[in-house]
C-alpha cells in the first residue's frame, strides 16, 4: 500500500487528526516531564541530618521565613493556608534549588501562575481573590501533590489570626507525621 504526499497531507490537514496528534504530544511532553522530575527525586541525596518530626503549630509570615535551609536546616513552605515540612526535597526547595525561591514562604501564587520569579509572591497576606479560575485549579492540584509527598506540619495564619494550641489535641501519627508518605 504506498500513500502519496498529497494523500498524507489531506490527511494531516483534517481537524480530528491535528486534535488527535495534539493531545497525543502534550500526553508526551508530561510524562516526559514526571518522569525527569522523578529520577531527579530518586537520584537525589539524603539530608546530611535526620531533624526531628516537627510538632503540629501556626506559622506568622515571619515565623516561616526561618525555615528557609539557610537560617535553619528544616526548610518549610506555605501553600494555601497549610504549611508542609520538604525538608526532604532540599534539592528541589533548598538554598540554590530551582524552586529554592519557596523556602520559608507562602508559595501559592507561584504555584497558581507557575512562576519561580521571586517578585511573584507577596511579603504579606495574600488572599488570592485576584487569580482565576484556571489558576486556583492549579493551585489545588499542586496543593495536592505536595501534601501526598510532604508531613503538613501547620496552619499558615493570617494577620491578626491567633495561634491555636494543637497539644493533646492530636493523635501520635499526625505529631510525627504520616508514615505513609512517599519517601523522595
Amino acid at each position: 500500500m504506498s500513500v502519496t504526499v498529497a494523500e498524507l497531507s489531506t490527511y494531516l490537514t483534517c481537524p480530528q487528526v491535528q486534535v488527535f496528534l495534539v493531545v497525543v504530544l502534550i500526553a508526551v511532553i508530561i510524562k516526559s516531564l514526571m518522569q525527569r522530575q522523578d529520577e531527579a527525586v530518586a537520584n537525589e541525596a539524603e539530608p546530611e541530618e535526620v531533624l526531628p518530626p516537627m510538632e503540629k503549630r501556626d506559622f506568622t509570615l515571619a515565623e516561616l521565613a526561618i525555615y528557609n535551609g539557610k537560617d535553619d536546616p528544616r526548610i518549610l513552605l506555605g501553600i494555601n493556608g497549610k504549611v508542609y515540612d520538604v525538608t526532604r526535597g532540599k534539592g528541589f526547595y533548598g538554598p540554590g534549588g530551582p524552586y529554592g525561591v519557596f523556602a520559608g514562604r507562602d508559595a501559592s501564587r507561584c504555584f497558581a501562575t507557575f512562576s519561580t520569579d521571586a517578585s511573584v509572591i507577596k511579603d504579606e497576606d495574600d488572599d488570592l481573590s485576584d487569580l482565576n479560575y484556571m489558576q486556583m485549579e492549579s493551585l489545588l492540584e499542586w496543593e495536592t501533590q505536595i501534601s501526598e509527598k510532604y508531613v503538613l506540619v501547620g496552619k499558615l495564619l493570617k494577620s491578626g489570626e491567633q495561634h491555636t494550641n494543637y497539644k493533646g489535641d492530636e493523635s501520635e501519627d499526625e505529631v510525627k507525621g504520616d508514615p505513609e508518605k512517599k519517601d523522595d
